[in-house]
């Protein structure tokens, strides 16, 4: 690989995310929020490493025998496409003679996230846990990834928005790994997810700025696949979830709900939710670690 497409810092590490080979576990927690990855190491019995560049931080330690990183990922769906690539890179492109290696290693990805309710009875400090994603940011249209696009699920989408919407990206949906899926229940909410490049009009916020599709939360609301509604939106899990099933690793994504669109609320204490979900999260680690 070419110096300009894999690139290097001067000692080594990957460009963006600074980090070698030696310094990220291959059970990876995704924040979003630079200040949320020391809410999430202060629970590590040991920390190994802490490297920072840019938005991009990294903590690397151990809970009981379970070795584990939080990365910060910034917002939004362009940043997951360099963190993912990055830490792929890590372990199974050989940095050095910039080779693919002969035996891949698949690394687990756990989001915790926080995003917006859709349905009115998924209250505000609720957990989701995402069983699948909607991709309306168009990032998997630069893969190879017509599985994900060309599917009976994506087809009733479309279906079910006409006439309002004439999709002039073409959505694409990735699913959750099953195993882990099945470590989150009791506490968590499960459906799907739909995933925005933006914050304000791609998820139907209006401010100032007039939004093309004025009935794009009512037609997701609506939208219904095999008993399965979309129960939230935000701006990182389809990536996630499409990049790990093109290169072969696990992903769920956790979401606290900060704000419930369908009734206009927002959490009173939303530092707290989210310590709540980092907490639920971090008592599962052990069982993962070992599937």
């Amino acid at each position: 690989m070419k110096s300009s497409e894999l690139i290097l810092n001067g000692d080594g590490s990957i460009y963006h995310l600074h980090l070698l080979p030696e310094q990220v576990a291959p059970l990876i927690i995704l924040v979003g929020d630079p200040d949320r990855v020391p809410l999430v190491s202060q629970y590590f019995d040991q920390v190994e490493h802490k490297v920072q560049k840019r938005e991009f931080i990294t903590h690397t330690g151990r809970i009981g025998h379970t070795r584990l990183s939080v990365v910060s990922t910034g917002i939004g769906p362009d940043n997951i496409d360099i963190v993912l690539n990055e830490l792929d890179a890590l372990f199974n492109i050989d940095l050095n003679t910039r080779q693919i290696k002969p035996a891949l290693q698949s690394l687990t990805f756990i989001r915790i996230g926080t995003a917006g309710g859709l349905q009115a009875e998924i209250p505000v400090d609720a957990f989701v846990a995402s069983s699948g994603a909607f991709g309306m940011d168009g990032l998997l249209q630069f893969y190879q990834a017509e599985n994900l696009t060309k599917v009976p699920i994506i087809t009733a989408l479309k279906s079910h928005c006409v006439p309002d919407w004439d999709f002039p990206l073409q959505p694409y949906f990735a699913s959750a790994n099953a195993n882990l899926m099945n470590n989150f229940q009791g506490e968590f909410h499960l459906g799907l997810t739909a995933t925005n490049p933006g914050f304000y009009g791609p998820q139907g916020r209006r401010l100032r700025a007039e939004v093309k599709l004025p009935r794009y939360l009512d037609l997701l609301q609506s939208f219904e696949f095999e008993d399965t509604r979309i129960l939230n939106l935000e701006m990182e899990t389809s990536a996630i979830y499409g990049l790990s099933q093109l290169l072969g690793h696990r992903a769920i994504s956790l979401s606290a709900i900060l704000a419930n669109r369908a009734l206009g609320q927002f959490s009173l204490n939303p530092g707290k939710t989210v310590q709540n979900l980092i907490e639920q999260t971090l008592s599962r680690v052990e069982s993962l670690s070992v599937l």
